[in-house]
């Protein structure tokens, strides 16, 4: 078994996620220590995905937030490269009339232009090759006038949490692991590529270097994950 590393060859990290597939949110829900339900809502509050719009969901692994935007009335296409995590997402979703689950990359999506209101991709972004890219593509595949949201890991703010994430990723964390995980070096992973992870500011540059305007980020849990929003042009 070859571990993911900070290279974030596709062909690794799809084979990771492939073999995490079936307890990757309880494990998620474990690690952020309850967090990450809240993040989710958050997430679904930017995204505002209303009746008989369009959502594509990025990286959407099991289609955690993609059965959000549908509840919400939203036609939802959860896009991922991992086809155990899309067969876990259809095991638990593929009732759901809302939802169309499509293996596909983030690099390359295999949409038209301006197909949809709305593009999000959730603690994803992270680990696509290239990241820049895939902004690229999800401006591209959104209407003039659509948004995009992001969530993901960022850097912490709070000096005095800061200290405690920290001797908490490096020091509890591995423990919980292998507790509750039947990989825990896919969460090796995880604890690396959070690390290398650019700052706020700096994913924000890069969603305006790909053509979003209107770009605005807000902290969750003190800059643990933050999400980032911007717009089409709608001249585009």
């Amino acid at each position: 078994m070859t571990k993911a590393d900070l290279e974030k060859r596709p062909s690794q990290v799809s084979a990771m996620f492939d073999r995490v597939s079936t307890h990757y949110d309880r494990t998620n829900d474990v690690l952020s220590l309850g967090a990450a339900p809240l993040w989710r809502r958050q997430t679904r509050l930017a995204v505002k995905a209303r009746p008989g719009e369009r959502v594509l969901d990025v990286a959407a692994g099991t289609g955690t937030m993609s059965a959000l935007f549908a509840e919400d009335g939203a036609k939802v296409t959860a896009l991922d490269f991992s086809h155990g995590m899309l067969e876990e997402g259809v095991r638990r979703h593929g009732g759901d009339a809302g939802i169309t689950f499509v293996h596909g990359d983030a690099t390359q999506l295999p949409f038209e232009d301006g197909t949809f209101d709305a593009t999000t991709i959730s603690f994803g972004l992270r680990n696509v090759q290239q990241p820049k890219l895939a902004l690229a593509e999800m401006r591209r595949v959104t209407k003039p006038g659509g948004r995009i949201v992001v969530s993901e890991f960022s850097t912490v703010t709070n000096p005095v949490v800061r200290v405690g994430y920290d001797v908490y990723m490096a020091t509890l964390m591995p423990l919980v692991v292998r507790l509750v995980s039947s990989d825990p070096e896919a969460y090796e992973y995880l604890h690396e590529t959070i690390q290398a992870w650019p700052d706020q500011p700096t994913l924000a540059a890069w969603l305006r270097g790909a053509g979003f305007e209107r770009v605005k980020y807000r902290n969750l849990s003190s800059g643990i994950a933050a999400l980032h929003k911007g717009f089409v042009p709608t001249g585009a």
